[in-house]
């Protein structure tokens, strides 16, 4: 457990999302009004039944908890920090590096990035496929806001592999994965059943790892 590290393994801002992880006395009634935004966006889709829209909401949403959880092993299988770790304000820390605000903004995220393909596929933007472009696109975004989040001093990296300059693998494994699978569930159009069983598939892998990780102790 990390009680038992040496003070000096593990940074400040560490110990200081610790002393907040999972703490009630956080919470903020703004919460609330963002998960009625996220339910909205949701309601909209459904209204429309555009299920190949909000199962790739959903799959965006289960990549990102992935993400999030294998981040918390990390963290414990490192003795010295998670790859991201955040602090100050926030309604409730569920991670070491992600918090309420940050699921419920990933909730819309890959519905807003959906919404946003073109209808052919095939189509290329700047002589890329426009997928392929687009993945590329709103990773690089996210990215960028994260180097400012960074900056804020809110958002921590602690590796130099993670981190500013050195941003390819933050790129590809902390967004691109996401935005890449949205697309592929949402591509697969009218087939209801298989995005079904690919989002039911993940999540039923992330219920998998939690438990596990939460029974170790390493979340």
């Amino acid at each position: 457990m990390i009680e038992s590290l040496p003070v000096m393994m593990v940074p400040d801002f560490v110990r200081e999302a610790q002393s907040i992880l999972r703490n009630g006395s956080t919470f903020q009634w703004s919460t609330v009004t963002l998960l009625g935004l996220v339910v909205y966006v949701y309601s909209v889709e459904i209204e429309r039944r555009r299920w190949d829209i909000v199962l790739a909401g959903l799959a965006f949403s289960m990549m990102d908890l992935f993400n999030e959880m294998v981040n918390s092993a990390i963290f414990h299988l490192s003795d010295r920090a998670p790859l991201w770790t955040v602090t100050g304000d926030t309604s409730y820390l569920i991670f070491i590096g992600f918090t309420i605000e940050i699921l419920l903004l990933f909730a819309v995220s890959g519905v807003a990035f959906v919404k946003n393909l073109p209808q052919d596929p095939g189509a290329k933007i700047l002589g890329l496929p426009n997928r392929v472009f687009l993945v590329l696109v709103f990773s690089l975004i996210c990215v960028g806001i994260e180097i400012f989040l960074h900056s804020t001093g809110y958002f921590h990296w602690e590796y130099w592999w993670w981190n500013v300059p050195f941003i390819p693998l933050i790129v590809i494994f902390g967004y691109a994965t996401f935005f890449a699978v949205a697309a592929w569930v949402y591509d697969m159009g009218s087939n209801t059943r298989r995005q079904l069983r690919v989002v039911g598939s993940m999540a039923a892998i992330n219920l998998v790892l939690g438990l596990g990780l939460g029974i170790a102790g390493w979340l």
